[in-house]
């Protein structure tokens, strides 16, 4: 059965969703950071994350680089690339949820309300904490800046880790 995966994965998820409680309290949404990732506690969710990442004995398999980094499309595992899916368009902190396929090809790229740009940002702050690779921005410089995000959010969250300035009115004038 497993048990072991279970149990490692159910510690890792309690500890990622506490980090992303912090976080999201600093960034001012203490009750959507609260709530964040609660689908990953549904059984088409849970299964396949658990397996994914665990042996059955509990051991965890590498299935990141060195950024914490790893592609969840190419996984060569068809029951996690599914729950991968599932858990991006159920959560609108994926970045994923706001890009739409356009029936001729290419993407509509939609710009992301405030508290779910927040929550993705308390998101990946977390990720990296829990992972034990809290480095934000470097992750964001080496794998962030290829995600589609639309000009305000990118503007947004490049600001907020500090990889550009704000525009406006400099210092000196």
């Amino acid at each position: 059965m497993g048990l072991g995966r279970h149990w490692q994965y159910g510690k890792y998820l309690l500890r990622h969703k506490w980090f992303v409680l912090v976080a999201g309290w600093r960034l001012g949404i203490p009750w959507l950071a609260l709530l964040h990732d609660n689908s990953k506690f549904r059984p088409d969710e849970w299964g396949p994350y658990a397996a994914f990442f665990y042996e059955s004995d509990g051991t965890k398999r590498t299935r990141r680089d060195s950024t914490g980094y790893y592609k969840p499309t190419d996984t060569g595992n068809a029951a996690f690339d599914f729950a991968w899916l599932l858990h991006q368009k159920r959560n609108k902190h994926h970045w994923q949820w706001w890009v739409l396929p356009e029936d001729e090809g290419g993407l509509k790229v939609l710009e992301m309300p405030d508290r779910y740009r927040r929550e993705m940002l308390a998101d990946w702050i977390s990720a990296g904490r829990t992972q034990g690779t809290p480095d934000t921005l470097g992750w964001y410089a080496a794998r962030g800046r290829n995600h589609e995000f639309g000009p305000e959010t990118r503007a947004w969250i490049e600001i907020q880790l500090g990889y550009a300035r704000p525009l406006g009115p400099t210092a000196a004038g």
